[in-house]
């Protein structure tokens, strides 16, 4: 164990939470083969089968599982060193962007855990409206983000740590409003709630139902619930969100889940954003 590298740990905390090799090297900016053979080289040293490999993903063997409660201790551990003396040196703040209305319940746990670990950590919240998927990570105004996806990566690493159905967010009297399941041509001739112009093109598409839609142009959770309420218009929301008075939502087929992301600048993040990082995920799975 003293030849073991915090590097290498890092590489099998990856793999042991995306169960994925392809996906763990993409989260890790690296290519397949050195991960893998990383990971074997770490199977030598410990002599033990840390992971059961197949075709389809990877899961962990009981070796493996002592190893990833081991491991994220050792690498958290590691991250408050450094936070300590980041904040001896006056240095010691992460700002974290959160999506649209930040009432998530895991945020909670999240911040809880997060403030534990880094007691004096000064921690900045900037919520952004819903023309950001990224809450001001591509303009380098946030460390680290909780939000949704999808949108475009580029020069980040996500993480997806859930993910919500999604539903049709209609007036309480819409003559659909009684149906117990809806699909997006059901809606196809209706006007929908739209983001502006330059919105990210990945998220729009995954919001407007996968197509072109003509309707009023909305920028936070509270315009989609009034231009739905005063206009009649329709729109996307999670299944299971408590609209206001007067709307109903009705659960929507045929369209993927909406995936809750941790995302973070791909280029070194820093002690902060990777204690952030692995809290943040350990939070959500406690879920």
């Amino acid at each position: 164990m003293d030849r073991l590298e915090l590097r290498t740990l890092r590489y099998f905390v990856a793999v042991a939470e995306e169960l994925h090799f392809g996906r763990a090297a993409v989260r890790l900016h690296m290519s397949q083969p050195p991960l893998s053979r990383a990971i074997r080289a770490l199977e030598t040293e410990l002599g033990a089968t840390l992971f059961h490999r197949a075709s389809t993903g990877v899961t962990l063997t009981g070796a493996g599982a002592v190893l990833l409660d081991e491991a994220r201790a050792l690498l958290d551990r590691a991250d408050r060193v450094r936070a300590r003396v980041a904040t001896a040196a006056g240095a010691a703040a992460l700002t974290v962007g959160i999506l649209g209305d930040s009432t998530d319940p895991d945020v909670v746990r999240l911040a809880e855990s997060y403030r534990r670990r880094h007691p004096h950590v000064e921690v900045t919240i900037r919520e952004t409206d819903l023309t950001d998927p990224t809450c001001g990570l591509h303009a380098g105004l946030v460390d680290v983000a909780l939000t949704r996806g999808p949108f475009d990566p580029t020069g980040l690493t996500t993480h997806t740590l859930r993910a919500d159905p999604v539903g049709a967010l209609l007036r309480a009297d819409d003559p659909l409003a009684g149906r117990a399941s809806l699909t997006p041509a059901d809606l196809a001739d209706r006007r929908w709630f739209r983001f502006p112009a330059g919105t990210d093109p990945l998220w729009q598409a995954y919001w407007h139902g996968g197509e072109p839609r003509r309707g009023p142009v909305v920028r936070t959770v509270r315009e989609c619930q009034q231009v739905v309420l005063w206009n009649g218009t329709v729109g996307m929301t999670l299944a299971e969100h408590l609209p206001a008075e007067g709307l109903t939502v009705v659960p929507l087929t045929g369209l993927p889940p909406s995936p809750v992301l941790l995302a973070w600048p791909r280029a070194d993040p820093s002690p902060l954003v990777r204690s952030f990082v692995r809290t943040a995920i350990a939070a959500y799975d406690a879920a």
